[in-house]
């Protein structure tokens, strides 16, 4: 573990690496306040991709605030993540829609081709698999997110051929 505090009892970064910069920096500009925890994370997730043990313990010294409130918000809200994400995500939607055209049947095809289940990330750390309360995009439900692109009308056979260069080891493209 890192001393959290210098000797004048002000926080410091758990390494001198940059990234812990700016999100003392974040920190800073909303006054090390209790308020600004929700911005800190942000910004600890957009620096390192997730929140691990030591942000957490940096976050809730930084703001003064209960690791107890800072672990609650982190797990609470969906955009926040615990482990490091995979290379690509997939998210499948899993609002009534798209659930009633066969979300479900998404998520197990992708479990099966990948040995991945919802919330995780493959061995190989090429993919994570993600689901979603509503995408807003119930007219081309079962929809999913690939990397950020919405793609609509899918079924188990269609997504998988979405799926295969990231998940062929030796596949030529993005993956």
């Amino acid at each position: 573990m890192y001393s959290m505090e210098t000797s004048f009892g002000q926080a410091q970064a758990p390494s001198a690496e940059k990234r812990w910069k700016i999100v003392e920096a974040t920190a800073r500009r909303h006054g090390r306040e209790a308020h600004a925890l929700i911005e800190t994370l942000h910004t600890v997730q957009e620096c390192f991709g997730y929140l691990d043990e030591t942000a957490l313990r940096y976050v809730a010294h930084v703001l003064s605030t209960p690791l107890s409130r800072v672990y609650g918000a982190a797990t609470f809200y969906h955009f926040f993540t615990l482990k490091p994400k995979g290379k690509h995500t997939c998210v499948v939607c899993t609002g009534t829609a798209c659930y009633v055209k066969g979300a479900d049947a998404l998520l197990a095809a992708v479990g099966r081709e990948a040995q991945v289940g919802p919330g995780e990330t493959t061995a190989d750390g090429r993919m994570s698999l993600v689901t979603a309360r509503c995408l807003g995009a119930c007219g081309i439900a079962p929809a999913v997110v690939l990397d950020g692109t919405v793609v609509g009308h899918q079924s188990p056979k269609s997504l998988l051929r979405e799926l295969k260069g990231w998940l062929d080891r030796g596949a030529v493209g993005p993956a």
